[in-house]
């Protein structure tokens, strides 16, 4: 097994783009979400870079993050990427990046029930924000 502990930021961010994703996905299909634009439409209340920035700097200042998850978050937020935001400013973009690698981290080192953990509040956290 590689050490995952060492890999860079974009590739932890990278894993955790299409684990977040996916576990969105499931999520909303198993809401009886079934129509591909509804879909794709409430999917970017969860998977966005505005959204990711905005729950990793809910995590932080409720005081998530573990030292070392912390560490992971910055590694990918502070990561040079040579590509750019698209819809967003790189602040935000960054710190979805770091979210991603958060994610990324967490299953590639198979804590599986951190990550689900993370993931609920997540999307806890959307839908009380989607409510107001």
């Amino acid at each position: 097994m590689a050490d995952y502990k060492q890999l860079n930021g974009l590739a932890l961010a990278y894993v955790g783009d299409a684990i977040y994703e996916t576990y969105i996905r499931d999520y909303l299909v198993r809401q009886g979400q079934t129509r591909p634009n509804k879909l794709h439409h409430m999917a970017t209340h969860y998977v966005s870079a505005k959204a990711q920035a905005f729950l990793i700097e809910q995590m932080e200042a409720e005081n998530m993050l573990s030292e070392e998850e912390a560490g992971i978050y910055r590694r990918g937020r502070n990561a040079k990427s040579y590509t750019s935001a698209k819809n967003t400013d790189i602040m935000t973009y960054r710190r979805s990046t770091g979210f991603e690698a958060l994610m990324g981290y967490l299953h590639l080192l198979e804590r599986k029930e951190r990550l689900e953990e993370l993931i609920s509040w997540c999307i806890k956290k959307v839908g009380e924000t989607n409510e107001r």
